[in-house]
């Protein structure tokens, strides 16, 4: 691939634990990857994003990283990443890996210096803060778990920051010699081979160092988490963070041209996003949870988008599920009318589609019971928030196997879903009229026509129920126009046009100068 592989590529998440088990201790693997690369070639995926699989006590399931380059056990070693890029790259796919920088595992040996003492040579390495005068934390930010972000540490008589579980304290990104460890870190897996990171949090790195109190968001919060509650205009998304991603971009310029993929977690919404695309000193590409909501209406994705597109700048990641979000077949539709119209709108917009694993499958979320949630998110906040175990339950492969092909372990860390094995891969990759082959013949369709993944986007005025746009490239114009409703729609239209991948929407024509769409359905519609 060329040295812009990357633009408009179909990016695949694996979440490493669920994905598919080699050893039979019930917990996915680094071989059970490389085993599974053909599945992913054949669906026809650019590349692959795989979470975390650096040593860890596993507080947030390897969100906590003890050791940036070392492979945790229960993974794997590097001889088996190792393998796994190189066997990647061999059938054309790229490699993308997780790095979780905002913070580090109490149990990482930066930590455990510099927690020993206010003098170490560590001793600034994390946000650390004294106590105010009545004992309290020096201020009101919250945890995204919950609660107050500041846990108060005995040896050094302060208290540390913690955006996320108090087993992992936030580094001190003001602190130079951090940044040059966590470059030093980005060099070791750029030589062994990866083709980009993908960035947990990137724009949490800092923290404004007046240690201000957030003001209020919304007066009248209600949601369980009263993270929420809060406008966080002094934990995160400040201004430093843009010279940190100039040196990682430099970093990666200089190894062979890296990609560097960011999640952006703000208030702000499209505008920063696109702040950290923007040019080619920053992110490469980013994503936000504006498509991971409830919200699904027309209305609704034609703001969201318009935010996005209308400015012309910047290159957004489209992401529809993830494995932090409830699955999209549950949030959104679990019809197989409903499941295709998304996928195909997911897949035509301007930027880089990601498939969580299971999308292809159409797998809903999963219900466990109380017993069986093992995310600190939901044993923490059971009932009101079960947590995100739901969307991590183990990749169903073959229906006639053991824990449909995921594992050969009596018990596995989370339990294969109800109803998951009967929409297993392997009967699904012989069904053509099945949703893995949709997606399949997406993805080509994809990559036969170029203007849908470098074209430019053109949002359209549609009726009601209706997401329509243009992509636009030197060589080609084409419509593209998303029914999301029960009922037939007709979009007017003032240009000669043929209908591309017919077989891929049924229920759509061109006649007498209008696209006509039935209920839940889609159309390419190329101008002539």
């Amino acid at each position: 691939m060329s040295a812009s592989w990357w633009r408009g590529a179909v990016l695949y998440e694996i979440y490493v634990r669920s994905f598919c088990d080699s050893n039979g201790d019930g917990v996915g693997d680094l071989e059970g990857v490389t085993s599974k690369l053909p599945y992913l070639s054949d669906l026809g995926v650019d590349a692959i994003w795989i979470t975390p699989f650096y040593k860890s006590p596993m507080c947030d399931f390897g969100y906590d990283v003890a050791d940036y380059r070392a492979v945790d056990p229960l993974f794997g070693d590097l001889e088996d990443f190792r393998r796994l890029v190189r066997e990647a790259h061999e059938m054309g796919l790229k490699v993308i890996i997780d790095q979780v920088w905002s913070h580090t595992s109490d149990q990482h040996t930066w930590f455990r210096e510099s927690r020993a003492d206010k003098t170490n040579d560590k001793s600034d390495w994390y946000v650390w803060a004294d106590a105010n005068p009545d004992g309290t934390p020096p201020n009101n930010w919250l945890s995204l778990f919950g609660g107050s972000a500041w846990m108060w540490d005995t040896r050094r008589r302060q208290y540390y920051l913690h955006n996320f579980l108090a087993e992992q304290p936030d580094l001190n990104f003001h602190c130079p010699d951090v940044q040059n460890a966590l470059l030093d870190v980005a060099k070791f897996w750029f030589e062994l081979g990866v083709d980009g990171f993908r960035l947990d949090v990137c724009n949490l790195y800092f923290h404004n160092q007046s240690l201000a109190s957030n003001p209020v968001y919304k007066p009248g919060q209600t949601d369980p988490n009263p993270h929420v509650w809060q406008y966080h205009q002094f934990c995160r998304s400040q201004p430093e963070n843009f010279g940190f991603l100039k040196k990682l971009r430099e970093t990666a310029n200089a190894h062979g041209g890296k990609i560097l993929l960011g999640e952006i977690i703000d208030d702000g919404g499209a505008d920063l996003l696109l702040e950290y695309t923007e040019g080619d000193d920053h992110l490469h590409m980013a994503y936000s949870f504006d498509l991971l909501r409830e919200d699904k209406d027309s209305a609704f994705l034609n703001k969201t988008l318009r935010s996005f597109y209308d400015p012309g700048k910047g290159w957004p990641c489209w992401a529809i599920g993830n494995h932090d979000a409830p699955r999209v077949a549950t949030r959104w539709g679990d019809e197989p009318k409903q499941l295709r119209v998304y996928a195909a709108l997911q897949m035509a917009l301007r930027g880089n589609p990601c498939v969580y694993q299971g999308e292809e499958l159409g797998l809903p979320q999963a219900t466990l019971r109380q017993d069986q949630i093992v995310d600190p998110v939901g044993v923490a906040m059971w009932p009101d928030d079960p947590g995100r175990d739901g969307c991590r339950t183990p990749m169903p492969w073959a229906r006639d196997k053991k824990n449909a092909g995921f594992s050969s372990a009596d018990e596995t860390w989370l339990p294969v879903a109800a109803g998951h094995a009967e929409l297993d891969a392997q009967s699904q990759r012989k069904d053509p009229e099945s949703l893995f082959n949709f997606y399949k013949s997406l993805l080509a369709l994809r990559k036969t026509q170029p203007v849908l993944r470098d074209g430019a986007i053109e949002i359209m005025d549609a009726p009601t129920g209706v997401v329509a746009f243009r992509r636009r490239n030197q060589t080609a114009s084409l419509i593209c126009a998303f029914n999301l409703s029960s009922e037939p729609v007709s979009l007017a239209m003032t240009e000669d046009a043929e209908l591309l991948a017919k077989g891929l929407s049924t229920d759509a024509a061109l006649l007498d100068g209008a696209l006509r769409l039935g209920p839940w359905s889609f159309a390419f519609a190329k101008i002539a």
